[in-house]
């Protein structure tokens, strides 16, 4: 492959400054039940999107050999047992449905996958060797071309940011993942920043990552996992942007409050005219769609009607 996935127990990857810079690759965290909507991302990737070096897909252990199906010579599956501490363990949660899981150790809370999804788009960062982290979930269709170079200016790492947006009271959630996120970071300002971090298909820096990691651990002299799993109420996005514009002091990053992919985040299953008013309605930034998992949108309609739009 391109990029280097580094197992446990090896070095960590160093940058080569022999190489150019803005090198990146595409992380989709996902799981047996997306199964069929993470295919046809990568049938879309494959097909639109350019200036990638490799993608990776994190998943939990049991679902490896499933998504092995997905890999390619630039797109790789990788276990969450190569990224995530030992001591985290998986179980079946006999309490819940749809075949859910929780993860359980004596160092954290009691964890659901998109607690632990969260974790693993961190914890590639310390296990791959190129320059910028391009985050999509498994719901996400491309349905127009797009260079992963958008993310790069002279500037840096472009960090999504919606100024301001936690003062609207719709946000009352992503107000305490914010409190969350400065506690997690060791920020005086306990009030929590006002800005918002959070939308589908962003870019963070690698190196920032890996730094954030460490800060983290500097501060609470404990492992990063540990510290934010802590809670259950975070958000790695908002942790990442508070940690490069209050720690960093906004070093090597742009902001830009464009959003790439339009999102179907609530509501009722799209009918064939919902669909198309829904694309119809992109934005001209806008490259890709996400629908919703969990809202139940037929995947054989998303995928008929995404090849005709």
């Amino acid at each position: 492959m391109n990029g280097l996935f580094v197992p446990d127990g090896q070095a960590s990857p160093t940058h080569d400054p022999a190489r150019p810079a803005g090198r990146s690759a595409m992380v989709t965290p996902s799981f047996s039940l997306d199964f069929e909507r993470c295919r046809l991302l990568c049938e879309t990737v494959d097909a639109h999107v350019s200036g990638m070096e490799h993608h990776y897909l994190l998943v939990e252990h049991r679902d490896v050999k499933q998504f092995r199906q997905l890999e390619s010579a630039r797109r790789t599956v990788v276990d969450e047992r190569d990224l995530l501490p030992s001591w985290l363990h998986v179980f079946d949660d006999s309490f819940g449905s749809r075949r859910r899981r929780i993860w359980l150790s004596l160092r954290t809370l009691p964890l659901r996958g998109w607690h632990v999804q969260q974790l693993r788009r961190i914890a590639i960062a310390s296990k791959v060797d190129v320059d910028t982290l391009v985050y999509c979930d498994s719901d996400v269709v491309f349905l127009k071309p797009f260079d992963l170079g958008a993310f790069h200016s002279p500037q840096g790492t472009r960090l999504f940011r919606r100024d301001d947006a936690l003062l609207d009271e719709r946000y009352a959630t992503h107000r305490i993942w914010s409190r969350n996120a400065g506690r997690t970071l060791g920020i005086a300002d306990v009030g929590g920043s006002p800005h918002d971090y959070i939308t589908t298909l962003i870019a963070w820096d690698r190196a920032t990552v890996v730094a954030m990691a460490a800060h983290i651990e500097d501060v609470h002299a404990r492992n990063w996992v540990e510290v934010i799993g802590g809670s259950r109420r975070y958000s790695e996005c908002i942790i990442y942007g508070r940690f490069v514009d209050e720690v960093l002091g906004g070093a090597g990053h742009w902001h830009d409050s464009r959003e790439f992919c339009r999102v179907h985040w609530t509501g009722d299953p799209l009918t064939d005219e919902a669909f198309e008013a829904f694309v119809a309605g992109m934005e001209p930034s806008q490259v890709a769609i996400g629908m919703q998992s969990f809202i139940g949108t037929d995947m054989a309609r998303i995928r008929r009607l995404a090849k005709a739009a």
